[in-house]
């Protein structure tokens, strides 16, 4: 008995050893971890966290950014943007400016990657052709299309001359003026869909077409039921990101029109640039960027809970 309560004795105590190293094992590990993290977390806390917060302080102030004093007035700066005309219009153009690009990107940008890949002699020539000018600079983009757009010597003009068409002032225009931004932001991101849609293509099983046209089906009943579903996670990735880049689009604004021609190409980014560094309105532009984050934050939400019902995962 003695014996067996000894060796009962040593296995617990063997057992608490084991245990209490494999405690401090992991507890080496969480501290591992979190040194490792920590940097990223400063990072973001300093770059990223503390301005919106002080964001949304200030979206509560009225401050001229060139005095020191800040006076706090609650809501009245989100009042006065939704009780006006004039933002109601900036909201309208940015989301006609984003629907524009987002059906474009998703169409010519599908309707491409499917040209492509065909089996076509030079055809990766012409990917890199059509990808290139995703790595261009958007202020260098803007001022050539300026020049293409210039109606009396741009190349534009020159184009639409053979026609019978006089080239309109497509800057100078309230009408065209938007219209021209959408063309040339579309001309600069469309290379990225079609790279992603070309991936997502190839990305497809073949036996899937084959078992459809031994029963029968057309070109136009494989793409409508093999090949968009299969891209139907494909699309949504493009549909966001296409989304959130072009509300945020502001380098060829700034270069080609300013947000003119009387505010026509005035887009919420600028819009909030106008406030903050031109009108030096702090409060107000705080708040025009609070709810362009809202705006964001929901659109993607929904689209996000859309995708986990519409969306064909393999």
């Amino acid at each position: 008995m003695l014996v067996a309560s000894i060796a009962c004795v040593h296995v617990e105590k063997r057992k608490q050893s084991i245990g209490s190293a494999k405690k401090r094992r992991v507890e080496r590990q969480h501290l591992l971890f979190l040194a490792l993290i920590a940097p990223n977390f400063l990072l973001l806390g300093a770059f990223t966290y503390w301005p919106m917060i002080y964001q949304g302080y200030l979206s509560l102030t009225r401050w001229n950014m060139l005095a020191p004093q800040k006076t706090f007035v609650g809501f009245d700066n989100y009042t006065n943007l939704f009780s006006g005309s004039e933002f109601w219009g900036v909201l309208f153009k940015t989301f006609y400016f984003m629907g524009a690009v987002v059906l474009g990107s998703v169409v010519l940008g599908l309707a491409i990657a499917i040209l492509l890949n065909q089996r076509l002699r030079g055809r990766n020539f012409v990917r890199s052709v059509v990808f290139a000018p995703v790595i261009l600079s958007g202020a260098a983009v803007g001022l050539v299309w300026a020049y293409i757009f210039d109606p009396n010597y741009g190349l534009m003009r020159t184009f639409l001359e053979p026609f019978g068409v006089s080239s309109p002032d497509w800057l100078g225009s309230t009408q065209y003026a938007m219209p021209a931004l959408i063309i040339v932001y579309l001309w600069k991101s469309l290379g990225l869909s079609v790279v992603i849609y070309l991936a997502g293509l190839q990305n497809i099983s073949k036996d899937l077409y084959e078992a459809a046209r031994i029963d029968g089906a057309n070109k136009w009943v494989l793409f409508r039921h093999i090949t968009l579903p299969q891209l139907s996670p494909v699309t949504f990735f493009v549909v966001l990101t296409t989304f959130i880049n072009s509300f945020q689009a502001f380098d060829i604004i700034a270069v080609m029109t300013g947000g003119g021609p009387v505010n026509a190409t005035t887009t919420l980014i600028w819009y909030i640039y106008q406030e903050a560094f031109i009108a030096f309105r702090a409060g107000t532009a705080a708040a025009a960027a609070i709810v362009m984050f809202l705006l964001l934050l929901v659109i993607t939400v929904f689209q996000v809970r859309y995708a986990q019902r519409g969306v064909h995962y393999k």
